[in-house]
């Protein structure tokens, strides 16, 4: 392998199709896409499209959005073949004036794509895009998967028990009745 990475999508729940208008197909090669909201009203953006924007990497095949990336090895002709399709979309979908055009566009996309993937394949991207002084920021975020050894599975939430004087009142709520009244 020659070395070179660039993200694909990655579906680990099914949240992307119901949080973007559109989601990108699992195993499409992305790019960030802030491209499509440079001339954006973005107050007048509903609340999938604001989405987008704050998080979503853009599927060179689909145009839908993607909320992860994965790091992915890939070969010289792959990357060709995702120049080539996202150049075809800049002149279908944006009307970019020619290919040639839209192809040197695109090449600086998946350029900057795989500059993202310095990091161990499988390693997942996350993307964090805001509008600061009229100008789009990208933050991004690297997820690597837990050492099998510190885990027994994935938890989203951990109770602990608290106990002493000092820790003010003890709120007791419960849910099942708060269910039936509600």
């Amino acid at each position: 392998m020659s070395g070179l990475k660039l993200p694909r999508a990655i579906r680990l729940d099914p949240s992307d199709t119901f949080v973007f208008r559109r989601a990108a197909e699992p195993g499409e090669w992305l790019v960030t896409g802030s491209f499509l909201f440079g001339q954006a009203d973005l107050a007048g953006l509903d609340a999938k499209a604001r989405t987008a924007f704050r998080s979503g990497f853009l599927g060179v095949a689909s145009f839908g959005w993607s909320t992860l990336a994965v790091v992915t090895e890939a070969t010289e002709a792959e990357r060709e073949a995702a120049i080539a399709q996202l150049a075809g979309q800049l002149v279908e979908k944006l009307g970019a004036p020619d290919l040639a055009t839209a192809r040197v566009a695109a090449a600086e996309e998946i350029a900057f794509a795989a500059s993202l993937c310095d990091h161990p394949a499988q390693t997942l991207l996350a993307l964090h895009r805001t509008q600061e002084d009229g100008e789009i920021r990208e933050r991004f975020r690297t997820l690597t998967p837990r050492d099998a050894s510190q885990s027994e599975g994935f938890r989203a939430f951990e109770f602990l028990e608290v106990a002493g004087e000092d820790d003010g009142p003890v709120e007791q709520v419960d849910l099942l009745k708060l269910g039936r009244t509600a």
